[in-house]
């Protein structure tokens, strides 16, 4: 009853329940935007999150994340155009029901899938959250090492198709990381003389730039994307005989959304297609999947809007941020001072439980908004794509100048925009490089610790049980991501492992 208490309390003495609205707007025009990803919309945010109390900044992003994920499916329906990467499986069957002229059914179907979906994942998170926030209070300082270099292995594996380029883009951001002033001796490093680079790189210049500004790079070079009809959309929810039919590829989005958003790098593209497949292999109408199906459409909406919610477990209670939106959320932390993982919710309990009742009011927004939000979104996705790019350059450059005032901060950022647009060529996650900068501090200043306590010896990391643990998790992981890579290449060269 206390944690209720302090809930409520955080919802009626902030903006949080304003927040939840207003995030959950923003993040359904932003999914609705193809090419712009929940991470996307959550990181153009970011730096005006600087001004507000704790509970409202979080509430604020993880309501863009919300309302991003429904908000990919209307273009994946209405033009074959998935808005996020998630709402990729949404595609294959919603657009084929908007052929047959049932756009409106599927885009009820999406919204009522996606509600359930995300109370469901709500409830995850507060079940299973706290839980794994208390056995990590056991951890001491070689243990909290071995946790950020497991975080780090973890991303790097299953984040790309490649693990060297995955452990390329995590050493770049431990780079980034270092520079600054050192945590134990003070010395300034990597600053080049510049007073500005004293206080290192805030991890929110590199996410703006990476995710934000080499989107706009990317989508100045592709082709205008189709415009969508506004004809027949009008919303029509499943009657109470297909809701009884939807009812089992819901489940099993569920099921899958849950397992999905625990799995650092997992995320919601995984857990549609994994829950889009199991539901036509345990449907009574296989056949349907492809040509306009209905539970092809209600299975992947549930299973990434469970993973808005089961994402944030990982970062919650562990400190570590399972795929690029929930980083963006924890740079939102960064931001305020606090330190996600098991002393959260001690020292700020009304942040934590805030964030929940927040996400439940996002998820009732998310479907009341649904209602009525679609016209604008049509007409937004009918906008010239120079306009909406040119508003979002000019939104990414004055939110981060609002920060500090500071140019450096715009060409930091717009810096990393340039390396974020290479990176996307050369096919490097971008995931990695930012838990390289975030995870930096912590693997860094714990090494140190570790070593100051033992008198140099490196053996403590073995002797603590803990840590121990962690690190042959990390190297399990990196083995078994490093055998899956050869078996890949070895699958399609046609080579029989």
């Amino acid at each position: 009853m206390d944690e209720i208490a302090i809930a409520w309390k955080a919802l009626t003495t902030t903006w949080a329940i304003p927040a939840a609205f207003g995030g959950v707007i923003w993040g359904i025009f932003g999914g609705a935007l193809p090419g712009i990803s929940p991470s996307i919309a959550m990181a153009l945010l970011l730096p005006f999150t600087y001004g507000l109390d704790p509970v409202t900044s979080v509430v604020l992003l993880g309501s863009v994340y919300v309302g991003a994920e429904y908000g990919g499916s209307i273009p994946a329906i209405l033009i074959r155009t998935p808005g996020t990467n998630a709402s990729a499986a949404t595609t294959i069957d919603g657009y084929e029901m908007n052929k047959r002229g049932q756009a409106g059914l599927a885009l009820g179907i999406s919204l009522s899938a996606g509600f359930v979906g995300g109370l469901f994942g709500l409830m995850m998170l507060v079940l299973m959250t706290e839980w794994l926030a208390r056995v990590a209070l056991l951890f001491t300082p070689p243990a909290y090492f071995a946790l950020g270099v497991l975080g780090c292995s973890v991303v790097a594996g299953l984040s790309g198709g490649s693990v060297v380029k995955g452990w390329i883009a995590g050493v770049l951001g431990f780079m980034v990381a270092t520079i600054g002033t050192d945590p134990v001796s003070g010395v300034p490093r990597f600053t080049f003389g510049s007073p500005d680079l004293l206080g290192g790189i805030r991890p929110i210049l590199i996410m703006v730039g990476l995710f934000a500004v080499s989107e706009i790079l990317i989508q100045v070079r592709e082709p205008p994307w189709d415009k969508a009809d506004a004809r027949d959309t009008r919303l029509r929810f499943p009657d109470l005989k297909l809701w009884k039919r939807l009812a089992l590829p819901q489940a099993i989005g569920g099921v899958v959304g849950t397992i999905e958003g625990l799995t650092p790098g997992g995320g919601g593209t995984i857990a549609a297609f994994l829950a889009y497949n199991e539901s036509k292999r345990w449907s009574k109408y296989p056949e349907e999947f492809g040509h306009g199906s209905p539970e092809g459409v209600a299975a992947p909406e549930s299973a990434n809007n469970v993973v808005t919610a089961t994402a944030l477990i990982p970062l919650l209670s562990l400190g570590i941020p399972g795929s690029n939106s929930a980083a963006i959320l924890l740079g939102g932390l960064l931001i305020h001072g606090l330190s996600p993982g098991p002393l959260l919710f001690e020292r700020n309990p009304d942040v934590a439980y805030g964030l929940y009742a927040g996400l439940f009011v996002a998820n009732i927004a998310m479907f009341l908004i649904g209602l009525v939000i679609l016209t604008p979104c049509i007409w937004l996705v009918n906008r010239p794509k120079p306009y909406l790019l040119a508003f979002i350059f000019a939104l990414v450059v004055s939110g981060v100048f609002s920060i500090d005032q500071s140019l450096v901060d715009v060409g930091l950022v717009l810096l990393a925009g340039v390396v974020g647009y290479f990176m996307r060529w050369a096919e490097i996650p971008f995931l990695p490089m930012v838990l390289g900068v975030v995870l930096g501090y912590m693997v860094e200043s714990n090494f140190r610790r570790s070593l100051q306590l033992s008198n140099g010896e490196l053996m403590v990391f073995l002797e603590d049980p803990v840590s121990l643990g962690l690190l042959l998790c990390a190297a399990a992981l990196v083995t078994y991501s490093l055998m899956r890579e050869r078996r890949n290449k070895k699958a399609e060269t046609g080579v029989t492992p």
